[in-house]
């Protein structure tokens, strides 16, 4: 890739922050919801799999990183998992992280 082009590219990603970072893990598990089509091929499927392992790696930074966010990062790291969580019950039946 040209240098030209590899700063055109940086320019149009958003800013590395850990918002950004859960709000892209939290938007991989409504890809694999089925919730919004995958921004590569257009389609729409269910993958419970995928979906319950995006909502533990949520889970897992919500336990390991409590103490060290700010209020606005705790609360948006709470609100996507409970959406989360809600979405995965109405499309799989059971909460991620319980039976399996």
């Amino acid at each position: 890739m040209s240098q030209n082009n590899d700063s055109s590219a940086r320019t149009a990603l958003p800013e590395v922050t850990f918002s950004t970072f859960v709000m892209s893990l939290a938007s991989a598990a409504l890809v694999q919801l089925g919730e919004v089509p995958n921004p590569e091929t257009g389609a729409q499927a269910v993958h419970p799999h995928l979906a319950r392992h995006s909502i533990d790696m949520l889970e897992m930074l919500h336990r390991k990183t409590t103490q060290g966010l700010d209020e606005q990062e705790r609360k948006l790291l709470e609100s996507l998992l409970y959406e989360l969580r809600m979405k995965y019950v109405m499309k799989c039946g059971s909460a991620p992280g319980q039976g399996a």
